[in-house]
Order: C-alpha cells, then structure tokens, then sequence
C-alpha cells in the first residue's frame, strides 16, 4: 500500500511538472517577446545615457575653452617683434634703423638692428615667414644706382632667388615687410634703385607688404617733406601705426577706392587713409606730379612704358589713389600753362624757378647744423663764408697759401666763400664729405645779404694787429669753398659787387655749365677743375649728376678758352685713380688753351663712408713734381713757374707769362680794378687781356728756389705732436 501510495505520489508530481514545462514550450514566443523588449528598453537607456554624457561633456569643455578663450583674448602673439636691416654707406640708413628701433621698443615691441653683410638670406631669411615677426628694409641707393657695400651680397642673393626656380614664386610666403629707400633724386637715372628692386623682389617671392614703400630724397629741392629726413619721419610715424595696428592683430581696412568690380565691406575711410590723402594732395600742390607719382608708386619708373619693361609692381590698393593723383596733377599743369615751369635766367641762362612761392631753401635745419659744426658761417639760405686755415696761419705771421706763392694774394685779407652751397658733382676727394647738397640746376630761394660776407674777418684771436687791420679790408674772394658758385643766378651781380669794393674774384667750375662760363662776366682769375683726362676716370671720381658730362665737360674746357681774362686748369692728383693719364691730360690743355695749369695732390682730409680714398692715394710732393714735369715736356708752349711744398702743389704757366728770362705769374690787382671799371663802364665794348695785368713773381715763390715757395717774411711754424688741422683744407 505504502508503496503504491508513493507511485502515485511520484506519478502526480511528475505530471504537474511536465504540465509545467509544456506550459512554458507552449508559450515560448511570448517570452522570448518579453525578454527582447526587456533588453531593447536596456540597451536604449544605455546609449540615450552614452549620448547625454557625451554632449554634456562637449558643452562643459566648450564653455571651458570659451571662458579661458575670453580671458587670454589680449594676451594672443599677432607680432613677436621686428627686425630692421640696413644698407648704408654714409651712416644714415643705420642711423634711421637705431632710431626706429627705440621707437619700436617704446611701443613694447621687441626690436632688432641687423647689419645686411652680417646676416645670411639663405639660411635665415625664409625662418622669418613663421616666427610673427616684420621685417624691415632700410637700404641707401649708392653709385650707379648700385647697394652699398655691406648690401651687395643680400642684394644679389635677392635679385636671383627671385627669378630662380628652385626656389619658387612662394618661397617667402608669410614674410611681412617693409622698405624705406635712400636716394638722391637729381640721380634721374637711378633715384632709389635699390629701394625699388628689393621691394620687387620680395614682392616677387611672396611676401607680403605691412604697407607701402618709402622713399627718402636727399634732393631738398624734389624732397616731399624738405629733407631725407623729413620724409623718414613722416614714414616711420604711419609705420609704427601700422605696426600698432598688427600687434593687435588687426588687418589693413579698405580705402573704399576699390575699382574692380567687386563690392567693399568697408566704403567708409579711416583717418589715417584721409590723412594719407590730404598729404599726397599737399605734395601734389608743392611739388607736382612727378614727384607725387615717383613717391607713391613702387614702380621702377614712373612711365608706363617703363613700367612694362621693369616688370615692377604696385600695390593694388595704391592704384586709385595714383590714378587720381596723376589726373589732378595733369589737369593742374594744363590750367597753369607754361608759366610757372623752369625758366632760364636772362642774366646767365641758369635753371630758375618763376613761382617764387614753390621754391624751396637751400640750407635745411640738418645741413645747417653739419655745415655749422665744420666751422662754417652761414649767410641767408644758399650761402656760406668760412676762415681757411691759410688766412688764420698769415694773420698770425706763418706764411700763406699756394695762391699766395702763385698770384701774390694776401690771404689774409682773402674771403674763402660760395654764393652757392650746391654742386652738380659728388667727387670722391669731396673736402666736405658731401654735407652739401647737390642739383643740377637753381631751384632754390634767394636773398639779398652778400654784403655781410665781409664782417665775417672780425674777432680772429692770436693776430698779428698790423694784419688783423688789414685783415679787415677784404682784397680777394676765392668763389669755391664748397659748391658750384656758377650755378647761382645772379653771379654775375654778385661778381660786379665785389669789383666795385675793389676785391678781387677768384671763381673755380667743376666744368659742367658751359653756358654759364660764357656768359660769365670778366673775373680775376677763372678757374676749371680737370679732376680726370677721360669719360671713365672722370665718372669715377667726380661722380657727376649730369648724364651729358662728358660733352658738357669738352664744351666748358673750350668755353674757357674762349675767355680773353686769366683761366686756369686745376688738377687733382688722386693716386691710383689718374696719375697715369699723360697723354689725354696734354689734349685736353690743348683744346682749352689755359693760362696756367695747377696741378696739387689730393688732400687727405680725413676718413667718409661717402668715399673709399684714404691716406694711400695722397701722393708724395715728389711725386707730383715728376707728374709735373714729364706733363710739361709735352706741353710745347708751357713750363713750370712755380712750387708751393707746403700744399703739394705746382704751376704750369704758359711762356707768354715769361718776359726776358723772368715769370710774370702775379697779379696787378690795382690794375685790374682799373681795368674790369673801364669795361663796365663801356658796357662790355673795351675788354682787355691776362696779359694787361701781371706782375713779376718774386724768386722765393719760383720753382727749384730753397724756399719752395714759402715767403721768407713769414716764419714757417711745424706742428708737433697734434692732429693735423685740416679745416681749410
């Protein structure tokens, strides 16, 4: 029973159970349903949590990142700093890039002077695109149009990466820069060359322009601002706004000028582009429209012709305001008609300007206070008178000058002065180290204020007083100094001045205004200064502005033979430079027929950048003296007359100076006046010869005597052991 009671125990739960599991087979779909759902409605909670996270995180970093954004917006580098490299050869450009690096410093902006020959453009040039920095080109345009000499190299590695495929037309892409050039405008030819090119061949490169090039003209007459450096000023001043605006990373607004079709998002201009404007107009109005196109444009010449054989460029946001300039400056010359132009003086046929009003003054503040400091004393704004070492050394009783031995001028009762302080050569002997300014014609102010000159003897310490009071009277007036004293307009006025106070005049040409020689009323003694016998060595040394010097030189020498009073040939001796010039020398004597030729070495006086003469091309008395004499074998009607040691220097006088035996180089300086009076008075129809006033050399001043030249009544004085005066030299 118990057993049976347990199977059927066993047989009820084993069908419950299988009823069971039969039960959940059956309804299998349902679950397996429910389960889906279940994990389904898991997964999505999982990734919509995934997703919500994510997004969060993006919102909580991007605040962050706008909030430290926000906070360091003033502190982000536009510009890590500049570099200034110069090309100079006087010291001006390296001066301007130390004067502009302070100002870039002031700005908190660091700063560097950089020599070009000392730094390598082909290793470190292109790491200038990507370090934030400007660079800025401040570089001199020197002889022929040629760099300097501390430029040449970087010039010429410029010139031929820019047109040299392996390097590429983006090879300084990102370089920011700027150029201020160095130039002399009378340079027609070659006005700021250097400039020019190496703003074109950065251009060419890809680099990019901070603004445009500035020009710097030492020609105070073309000068938009007076001076080189006015102009420099007035670039570096929009510079270092420019500068500021970079730094805070702003970028060059629109003028509004855009002509291209496309649309401005800017028409309004800011003050400075108004400013800029009101400038150019001022230059237009002051200066004409040559120069306005020659200072804005960075084109190579201003003509369009040019322009396409340059292959230069312009800054396309500077067209418009070419363009307008070019018409206003068209239409203004149109309106004026001829009137105002350039016209030649009745008096002497030098270059004048009509239009009082546009004429500029000669001595600028700068020049003022270079001439100043070499002792000069300044009359009116083109003149200058200075005390030669010569009239201090006879005051105090230590002998004269050359023209002393030669002449027989006292000199201390001689006026060393200039009605002109401009000249149209820059020779590389130049006494003043070229602090004058040069031109090829008259452009500037007159006045009346000569007759000062003479009160500029008085107050001379350490005199002799019988010579102090002869002093006093001025006797002769050497027109040299410094300068072309022919170009000065009313020369002949000035010349008819001194004549009637009884003063000798002693007038000397660089041999360049033919014309001017001509019509040159009689002088004393009328000098030409023959620095080279041939077109090369002339070009060389003098460094004449003129392109025609060469005819312009021939004609002078033959103008000068056309001339009944004294002339004479000056040469300079220049060793290694035209010492060995005989023949062409004996041909030009030939051609100009002088009374006397002067031959003297160069004087030394002392170290230019502007010139590469040193104490190596001073010759030795010596020297000069075996010049002198084979020079004088092959002149058939010259010999030499006279010597003066002390000054290196000889005379050749023709033998018609040369009466029974005895040299009549000197000057009857009371007959002369009586002379050049009786000519005046005549109105020109009485003229007389060199021959109507000479006087007998003494025999101390003749060639070959003991004294060699040097006037026994004088004690000669041997400085010792200090620095070589030099101020008259």
């Amino acid at each position: 029973a118990i057993v049976f009671i347990e199977k059927i125990m066993y047989s009820n739960a084993y069908s419950t159970t299988e009823s069971y599991f039969m039960s959940i087979w059956h309804n299998r779909l349902y679950l397996y349903s429910a389960a889906a759902l279940v994990f389904g409605i898991w997964f999505s909670l999982k990734v919509a949590l995934k997703k919500v996270n994510s997004l969060l995180a993006h919102i909580i970093t991007s605040l962050a990142h706008s909030s430290v954004k926000n906070n360091d917006r003033d502190t982000v580098v536009h510009l890590s700093g500049v570099k200034i490299f110069y090309g100079s050869q006087t010291g001006t450009a390296k001066g301007f890039a130390q004067e502009l690096s302070e100002e870039v410093k002031t700005l908190g902006i660091p700063a560097e002077v950089i020599d070009m020959k000392d730094y390598d453009p082909d290793d470190q040039l292109a790491d200038e695109c990507s370090n934030k920095s400007v660079c800025v080109f401040l570089v001199a345009t020197y002889t022929d149009g040629q760099p300097t000499e501390n430029a040449e190299w970087f010039c010429k590695w410029l010139e031929e990466a820019s047109t040299d495929f392996r390097y590429g037309k983006t090879y300084l892409k990102g370089l920011r820069y700027a150029v201020f050039g160095l130039g002399n405008s009378v340079y027609v030819g070659h006005y700021n060359t250097v400039g020019k090119n190496v703003d074109k061949w950065l251009w060419m490169l890809s680099g990019m322009r901070v603004m445009t090039r500035g020009e710097g003209d030492c020609n105070v007459v073309k000068s938009r601002n007076g001076s080189v450096q006015a102009d420099f000023l007035a670039w570096k001043v929009k510079f270092l706004n420019r500068l500021q605006a970079l730094a805070k990373g702003e970028k060059k607004s629109c003028s509004g000028n855009c002509k291209t079709g496309g649309s401005c998002k800017s028409k309004r201009r800011d003050t400075q582009e108004e400013e800029e404007e009101e400038e150019e107009k001022a230059a237009l109005k002051n200066n004409g429209s040559e120069e306005l196109i020659e200072s804005s444009s960075d084109d190579e010449e201003s003509g369009p012709q040019d322009e396409e054989k340059s292959a230069s460029v312009v800054d396309v946001e500077d067209l418009g305001n070419i363009m307008n300039s070019v018409k206003k400056a068209k239409s203004k010359d149109e309106s004026r008609g001829d009137g105002q132009m350039v016209k030649l003086s009745k008096l002497n046929g030098m270059g004048k300007i009509e239009d009082e009003g546009e004429r500029r003054e000669m001595i600028t503040p700068a020049l003022r206070d270079a001439l100043t400091k070499q002792g000069y004393k300044l009359i009116g704004s083109h003149s200058g008178v200075k005390l030669c070492r010569w009239t201090k050394s006879m005051l105090r009783g230590r002998g004269g000058c050359y023209k002393h031995t030669f002449y027989g001028i006292e000199s201390h009762r001689c006026m060393e002065t200039t009605p002109s302080l401009a000249c149209a050569n820059k020779c590389v002997f130049c006494w003043r180290h070229h602090t004058n300014p040069v031109g090829t014609e008259w452009r500037w102010k007159m006045d009346p204020k000569h007759q000062n000159m003479i009160r500029q003897f008085r107050g001379v310490p350490g005199v002799k007083p019988e010579r102090y009071e002869e002093g006093l009277a001025v006797k002769h007036c050497a027109l040299s100094l410094v300068g072309e004293p022919i170009m000065y307009p009313e020369i002949n006025t000035f010349i008819r001045l001194l004549h009637s106070h009884h003063i000798s005049s002693f007038l000397v040409t660089n041999a360049q205004f033919p014309q001017e020689i001509r019509s040159l009323v009689p002088v004393t003694q009328l000098y030409v200064s023959v620095d080279a016998s041939t077109k090369d060595s002339l070009k060389k040394i003098d460094r004449p502005l003129f392109k025609d010097f060469w005819p312009r030189f021939l004609d002078s020498l033959r103008a000068l033979g056309e001339k009944r009073q004294r002339t004479v040939y000056r040469l300079t001796l220049v060793k290694a430079w035209n010492v060995e010039e005989m023949q062409a020398y004996s041909e030009l004597i030939a051609l100009g027929q002088p009374d006397f030729v002067e031959v003297k070495g160069v004087t030394y006086c002392g170290e230019s950048s502007a010139s590469s003469l040193t104490m190596a091309n001073v010759p030795w008395h010596q020297e000069v003296v075996a010049f002198v004499q084979q020079l004088a074998d092959m002149l058939p009607q010259y010999e030499i007359a006279c010597e003066h040691e002390h000054s290196n220097c000889l005379l050749i006088a023709h033998t018609k100076f040369k009466v029974d035996g005895e040299w009549w180089t000197w000057i009857d300086y009371e007959r002369f006046q009586e002379l050049v009076q009786t000519h005046e008075e005549s109105g020109g129809r009485q003229s007389f010869s060199a021959l109507d006033y000479t006087a007998k050399t003494p025999s101390w001043a003749l060639f070959g005597a003991n004294e060699q030249g040097f006037d026994p009544a004088d004690t000669r004085f041997q400085r010792r052991n200090k620095t070589k005066d030099i101020s008259g030299c």
